[in-house]
């Protein structure tokens, strides 16, 4: 996996209620014609640091029409992590729908039901992304 220290979005940030990444994607002069992940699906890589406390955490990739992503929010989609799987340490990918953003700054916001969750996320694509591998228990005996 490959992680661009640009396409950052939240290094080790604490989410509480409905709050934005600290920092945003720039994608100046974006228009209809030039659009990101046109060919090479991409999206948000999400690491969770610190299990979620009390609720399943909704990630959510949203464009704003300012840095902050607090002015005219659209929400392209919306991921819910089950609070059993949300455990520090799992990587989940949500991806971005071909055709989105249709906005300059791109971002990601985490909601919970009460409690909190803390979190890395970045903008990659989907052939970048990889999670942990899962080792399995051989299935054969040595005997000697």
């Amino acid at each position: 996996m490959f992680l661009d220290a640009l396409g950052l979005v939240s290094d080790a940030q604490a989410f509480g209620a409905a709050a934005v990444s600290t920092n945003s994607i720039d994608l100046t002069l974006l228009t209809t014609g030039r659009q990101i992940g046109t060919g090479e699906p991409m999206g948000f890589g999400f690491q969770i640091d610190v299990t979620a406390t009390v609720a399943p955490p909704i990630v959510e990739i949203i464009s704003a029409t300012d840095g902050a992503l607090t002015a005219g929010i659209i929400q392209h989609v919306a991921e819910t992590i089950p609070l059993a799987l949300a455990l520090a340490g799992s990587l989940w990918f949500i991806p971005l729908p071909q055709g989105t953003p249709t906005q300059r700054f791109l971002g990601i916001r985490v909601t919970t039901a009460g409690g909190t969750i803390t979190a890395t996320s970045w903008l990659t694509t989907h052939s970048m992304f990889s999670i942990h591998t899962k080792h399995y228990a051989k299935g054969y005996v040595i005997t000697g």
